[in-house]
């Protein structure tokens, strides 16, 4: 086999690029984790010994690690005044847990997909599923941090809004079911702005239930059952929503269809998922390689663990979601907003 060393020299420096940033992914958990990129942005510019003394932590590491993070060019080195420091940008994306840019959660999501490997490697020869609850726990920590700022900087003020009539019940008292709601945080986000609408999050996983009521923090208007989307209680719901999960549940029609019966008659869902086109070639691009990989690696598995398996992936797309919510009995969807990780869909019975 000949190589031709014009194709060959790209893609050695693309997989160079890929080793830099899969080695550093766990250096990204450090530096959160110990408090490394918010001390740097708050008081820098600073040299090694001085965010080392600030943070407690030993200057040979932070050396290392501040060489590894400047040469990411995830912060910035003074080579005159041997110190570093991180630039606004810089700092939403890696040092404010509030930003709407921040992206460190899906890096505690990928501590959660090594970890979990081996399992993966198996279901792939078997296959069989990986249960949402079988991952590590850094994955629905990971997934909380990932998609809370987007909800925060958009469900209130942009997604809600979208909707027909939806805001306008909600301010005057509605009552709204959250389903596949994991720790909570969009549930947390519409009760805290709807305080005279009623809140219930729902989802099959108790761990992370638990984690919700806690987080909860005794809000009024708020609580979380455990329940799968399909036998959920209540009814005369004025919204359901779904937070980047549909795809991840194993009867997505027949969720969809619980949800539709839970409804009142001119009740509202509101389904969030992964942005995607309709074919791969549009989801070639570098969100869509995000979130084929996590699919891959969490969301498939996870569906193919449940009863019917679906397996609609990540990037299912609008026009196989619409697919399932016309056989789940709703007659009118559309997409009501997007962003450059979501999309937002209205659907009503």
């Amino acid at each position: 086999m000949t190589l031709n060393m014009e194709k060959l020299e790209p893609l050695l420096h693309m997989m160079v690029q890929e080793l830099g940033a899969a080695a550093n992914a766990a250096l990204v958990l450090v530096g959160d984790k110990l408090g490394l990129y918010r001390a740097l942005a708050e008081a820098g510019p600073l040299s090694a010994q001085e965010l080392a003394k600030k943070t407690g932590t030993h200057e040979r590491y932070i050396r290392e690690w501040l060489s590894a993070q400047a040469a990411s060019s995830f912060i910035e080195h003074d080579k005159t005044a041997g110190t570093f420091s991180m630039t606004p940008e810089q700092a939403g994306v890696l040092a404010d847990p509030d930003s709407p840019v921040n992206m460190t959660g899906g890096f505690y999501s990928l501590a959660a997909v090594f970890a979990d490997e081996p399992k993966l490697t198996r279901a792939f020869q078997s296959g069989d599923g990986v249960g949402w609850g079988d991952h590590s726990d850094c994955l629905f920590c990971g997934t909380e941090r990932f998609f809370r700022p987007g909800y925060k900087a958009h469900l209130v003020d942009e997604w809600l809004p979208a909707l027909d009539g939806v805001t306008k019940r909600l301010a005057s008292g509605g009552k709204v079911a959250d389903v596949g709601c994991g720790h909570g945080a969009s549930t947390i986000i519409m009760a805290q702005a709807f305080p005279k609408s009623d809140f219930v999050g729902i989802d099959f996983h108790r761990a992370s239930i638990d984690h919700a009521r806690e987080a909860a923090n005794g809000q009024g208007n708020l609580r979380f059952d455990v329940a799968s989307g399909k036998d959920y209680e209540g009814t005369g719901y004025d919204l359901v929503t779904v937070f980047d999960a549909l795809h991840d549940m194993g009867d997505p029609v027949g969720v969809a269809a619980h949800i539709r019966q839970t409804l009142k008659p001119e009740g509202t869902l509101m389904l969030v998922e992964p942005l995607a086109g309709d074919t791969l070639e549009e989801n070639l691009n570098p969100v869509g390689r995000i979130y084929y990989a996590f699919s891959t690696n969490i969301c498939v598995p996870a569906s193919l663990n449940q009863e019917v398996g679906a397996a609609l992936g990540a990037q299912a797309g609008e026009k196989r979601l619409t697919e399932v919510l016309k056989e789940a009995g709703f007659t009118r969807v559309r997409r009501a907003a997007d962003t450059p990780f979501n999309m937002i869909l209205e659907a009503r019975p």
